[in-house]
């Protein structure tokens, strides 16, 4: 819809699959609205989800504990790998990634972008003297448009009581 000299908005209708109950989907609306000429601005989302997803509280409780637990800040490349697979110790990194670009990616989008989350390049955790985790990441965005691949350095602050800060 185009809405004068404001911009132009889109009504969605998608599926969401659970990435912890594979499988499984419920269904979303979402309305999203991209301002004119305006660049610098993210575009304006309102979702619905219609159903829930697993909770992730107990994963999130044995991550959270694995890693406060490791007497070596965690580091990890190149995930996934060359031929896409995810080791199952860093699964739980890779989904953090997953959703910290997802903010990125949102916060930079226009009408004309498309951005996928191509990699991990390098992770690595930065101890705190505070409850949170700190991941500092560079992250490899796939621009679906250009073709260029655009490296992102970003840190997430996580807990999982208050979720990630980007």
């Amino acid at each position: 819809q185009d809405i004068d000299d404001v911009g132009h908005k889109y009504y969605l209708e998608l599926e969401l699959e659970d990435v912890l109950d594979k499988g499984r989907t419920v269904n979303c609306t979402a309305e999203v609205l991209y301002h004119l000429g305006s660049q610098s601005t993210a575009p304006e989302v309102q979702v619905t989800v219609q159903g829930e997803l697993s909770s992730t509280e107990e994963a999130d409780k044995e991550f959270y504990n694995r890693i406060r637990s490791l007497e070596k800040e965690l580091v990890a490349e190149n995930i996934p790998d060359s031929h896409g697979n995810v080791p199952s110790e860093l699964e739980p990194i890779h989904l953090l990634a997953w959703a910290a670009s997802g903010y990125v990616i949102w916060q930079n989008s226009t009408e004309n972008t498309k951005f996928h989350l191509a990699q991990v390049k390098h992770m690595k955790q930065v101890k705190r003297s505070d409850e949170d985790l700190q991941f500092d990441y560079v992250l490899l965005l796939h621009e679906m448009v250009s073709q260029e691949v655009i490296p992102w350095e970003l840190t997430v602050l996580w807990h999982p009581r208050r979720g990630a800060r980007v």
